[in-house]
């Protein structure tokens, strides 16, 4: 069974007669990620520096609390259990995780639990977490594409810079925000659509309008899961201008300009041909009219056919 030193303030943790000496917990602080122990009722037996700086609590705080009250939020409870299941069963468990900093804020860490075993019966887990954001912002940060990490809810957690340079969105006002709310609403139920978790696809991509200042630009939409099971669903989002809706768009611009100027032209010519036809003689009268009937026919066609 696994205990706590009595008296421990430093979070070192005690298994059997062995005992993680200073030098493992030097180790352990090195390695930079957040490096947890408990029982295996979930009671927190070792916490480093690096727990401290993710999570907010000082080992001296989290010693001897349970596991799901320092770094678990309410929305992940349920995925907690079922990592715990699994660990029972002998399964260790690596993915991402929302978790709770003591002031309340929930980020995405990349997490990977194991048990430990004495004589084949698990005596303790641990764990190492890391934040997924600064895992992964290096590379996040040099893409010429926006890239957003949402939650199983569609909350950001995290965007890259170029959010702003492509879009005008400002980084701390989207991390935080439903992703939907950057997105044109007739678009709404196709970018859900897209967000929905597909084992059998390592990425999916559409197209979707999203908020550009005061109007709306067309996007292509890369999105990939980010989490395994058990556990809640994640991704990320790769964003960039769609260039092939762009030209389209150019395109029906272009179109509706030339249709409103043909329509206006061929107006002009109908009222000329009525003027020239109160004043005709009779041998040139019907052509005249044959000219304004097809004058109207061509007016008629643009405005019910060939609509913008």
């Amino acid at each position: 069974m696994t205990t706590r030193r009595e008296g421990e303030q430093t979070g070192s943790v005690q298994i059997d007669e062995g005992r993680l000496s200073p030098s493992t917990d030097e180790l352990l602080d090195a390695l930079g990620h957040a490096v947890i122990a408990t029982d295996t009722q979930g009671t927190v037996l070792y916490w480093n520096d690096a727990a401290e700086h993710l999570y907010g609590w000082p080992a001296a705080d989290a010693v001897g609390r349970d596991i799901t009250e320092v770094t678990v939020p309410e929305v992940s409870r349920q995925a907690a259990d079922e990592i715990m299941m699994a660990l029972r069963e002998g399964r260790a468990w690596s993915g991402g995780f929302p978790v709770r900093h003591r002031n309340g804020q929930v980020l995405h860490a990349l997490v990977t639990d194991s048990g430990v075993y004495r004589d084949g019966e698990l005596v303790a887990i641990v764990g190492a977490s890391l934040n997924l954001g600064d895992a992964v912002r290096h590379l996040m940060e040099r893409s010429s594409d926006a890239a957003v990490l949402v939650d199983e809810q569609h909350v950001v957690s995290y965007a890259s810079p170029a959010v702003g340079s492509l879009f005008g969105w400002r980084v701390d006002e989207v991390v935080g925000a439903v992703l939907a709310d950057q997105i044109h609403p007739a678009d709404h139920r196709a970018f859900a659509e897209l967000l929905v978790p597909d084992p059998s696809r390592t990425e999916r991509i559409g197209e979707v309008r999203v908020r550009t200042d005061d109007t709306w630009t067309w996007v292509e939409v890369a999105v990939t899961d980010l989490y395994t099971q058990p556990g809640p669903q994640g991704a990320v989002c790769n964003i960039r201008r769609s260039e092939r809706l762009a030209r389209l768009e150019e395109r029906e611009r272009i179109v509706d300009a030339v249709h409103s100027e043909v329509l206006q032209d061929l107006f002009v010519a109908a009222l000329d041909l009525d003027r020239a036809l109160t004043h005709a003689s009779p041998s040139s009268a019907a052509r005249i009219e044959a000219a304004r009937d097809a004058v109207g026919r061509a007016l008629e066609t643009l405005r019910e056919v060939v609509k913008p």
